[in-house]
């Protein structure tokens, strides 16, 4: 707004006296970049809420405070970070296709446009609210990590520079040394829940200290403490892992429990010894994660017809295979969360127990004390019960124990680190168990992956390329009935996508697999052979879901790189 024209309205409405409008005036000459309404509150003039009051007023607008009105979230979410720290407009409410959004400034018709342009479905109203409120949104609300980082690492900075200065170092002083550390390890963790990242990397280097959160499956580096902060804040968070804060030479685990205002959520906690100081990993444990149906996975309705028949068995082992950070452990609670009634007794043994389980017996593993999967598992099965989870089969004896239980009686779930699904098979019988007991024992096999999901606020269509029709192995016309998407990027994703979904491959061992594996026929066989019987790959099933427009052919060639005869 121009000041000038405000002060002339006030005194053309007879809110000012000449007099008043010149002692503003010429406070504000001696502050220049002071707004208006500061110099009248000040000068006791005209109360705040007053004068926006007389501005609604005067441009038909409404005059709507903020200090005691608490923005709904779904609501913040109508314009990104980027768009509201640019043009400074916060959105207040919304009804059906009306938008109502807050400025400071009446006459900023660039900004307001500019909102229309980005929501041009809706219906906007601007009304008048007060900066200060209209900064206190913004600060609280869509700050960046970057923002909210530095200014807590300029807090940390100070307090130590402080205690550097003092030589008889006050105690009040290491007390805000210490809250202003608190304050930037918990802004570590928030900023990454709030990013939806899966894990923190806290990595020293020779002459910086690397902070980097996994977002959607992909590293992205954030901004970095100080490296004189590296100390501290590895401390910090041993303490709250409770590990030994004195052992610097090796590995310790441990967890911590995270509360901050509305949420809980449970970090796992590795620390392991590097050449420029202690590496931590946390991995953010979120409980609502785990808490899934079938039906969320993002399986196709043919596959969850199978995973349904795969559920109903009464005995057998079902594997789920993959890398680490490849979901498995999601879809093993999904599907025991799905047949876990009162009149079935399920027992897990993990290693180590991520999340609980309402209902469900879980027994925690440690090798260090002996407690091994396969004492774990012979203890288990004189508990009667119908369905057991073996966290891992990592050696003959685990695996041998999980198929005599599948053996007699009990419907088996576990994992195994393979590549795809008929690798499986193949590397049980590395592992020296006989083929007649995978052959009767193993019912069906799962492997999967994570790909990324394309962001439904900036989602664009494209046509496939050259380069990703030769690696995928399709012809140009495979996709002339199809409608490709894309992320563009926005303020509220990463590069164009937002969250993950899965890419599955079941097979199942039927009679026609059965007799491979007597034969010990190689994986690549078992697998062609499962593909005339009608099992999908992978890849077969991440180029299904780009048709469907929930992820890009350029995610399928990432996530399943390999997963086809010219790539092996």
């Amino acid at each position: 707004m121009d000041d000038a024209y405000v002060i002339d309205l006030l005194v053309h409405k007879g809110v000012l006296t000449d007099a008043e409008a010149s002692r503003a005036k010429n406070m504000q000459i001696d502050t220049p970049d002071r707004p208006i309404v500061e110099c009248l509150v000040e000068l006791e003039i005209l109360e705040e809420n007053d004068f926006y009051e007389l501005i609604a007023q005067e441009y038909g607008m409404e005059f709507m405070s903020l200090t005691d009105y608490k923005i709904p979230p779904d609501v913040l979410s109508a314009l990104d970070g980027d768009t509201v720290r640019r043009f400074r407009v916060i959105p207040i409410m919304h009804h059906e296709h009306m938008l109502r959004v807050g400025v400071a400034d009446p006459t900023d018709f660039e900004s307001i446009d500019a909102v229309r342009c980005f929501l041009p479905n809706e219906d906007i109203e601007p009304v008048i609210c007060k900066q200060a409120d209209i900064e206190r949104v913004i600060k609280i609300n869509y700050s960046s990590a970057e923002d909210k980082m530095t200014e807590v690492i300029s807090d940390v900075t100070a307090s130590l520079t402080t205690v550097t200065q003092d030589l008889d170092e006050d105690p009040q002083d290491d007390q805000a040394e210490e809250s202003s550390l608190i304050r930037l390890v918990g802004m570590l963790i928030i900023e990454a829940y709030r990013n939806s990242a899966s894990d923190i990397h806290l990595e020293p280097l020779e002459k910086r200290f690397r902070v980097r959160y996994r977002i959607d499956g992909v590293l992205q580096e954030f901004d970095n403490p100080p490296k004189y902060l590296q100390a501290a804040i590895l401390q910090r968070i041993k303490i709250m892992a409770k590990l030994d804060i004195t052992e610097k030479r090796v590995p310790q685990d441990g967890r911590i429990n995270f509360k901050f205002p509305g949420k809980e959520i449970d970090l796992r906690v590795s620390s392991v010894p590097t050449v420029y100081g202690e590496s931590i990993v946390m991995r953010i444990l979120d409980k609502s994660s785990i808490m899934l149906g079938i039906a969320e996975l993002g399986f196709f309705s043919d596959d969850q017809v199978l995973i349904d028949r795969i559920l109903s068995f009464p005995d057998g082992i079902f594997l789920v295979t993959g890398p680490t950070g490849s979901g498995k452990t999601t879809s093993l609670y999904a599907f025991l969360n799905t047949i876990n009634t009162p009149n079935r007794k399920i027992i897990t043994a993990e290693d180590p127990v991520e999340y609980d389980l309402p209902g469900i017996n879980q027994v925690q593993c440690d090798k260090s004390i002996g407690m091994t999967f396969a004492l774990a598992l012979r203890a288990m099965l004189r508990q009667a019960p119908n369905i057991i989870m073996v966290g891992e089969i990592r050696d003959i004896e685990t695996g041998a124990i999980a198929i005599n239980a599948a053996l007699t009686g009990h419907l088996v779930f576990s994992t195994l680190h393979t590549n795809d699904a008929p690798s499986a098979i193949t590397r049980l019988l590395d592992m020296g168990i006989k083929p007649f007991l995978v052959a009767s024992g193993v019912k069906a096999v799962m492997a999967q992956r994570l790909g990324r999901r394309i962001c439904k606020n900036c989602k664009r269509e494209v046509e496939p390329e050259p380069e990703e029709l030769r690696l995928l192995e399709l012809d140009a016309d495979f996709f002339k009935d199809t409608t490709l998407l894309k992320g563009a990027g926005c303020g509220s994703c990463s590069n164009g996508y937002k969250g993950r979904l899965g890419f599955y491959e079941i097979m199942m061992v039927t009679e026609e697999i059965i007799p491979m594996i007597f034969a010990g026929s190689p994986s690549d066989e078992i697998k062609a052979r499962a593909r005339e019987l009608g099992m999908r790959t992978l890849r077969d099933d991440g180029t299904r879901k780009a048709q469907a427009g929930s992820t890009t052919l350029e995610e399928v060639i990432r996530v399943t790189k390999g997963d086809s005869e010219e790539e092996e």
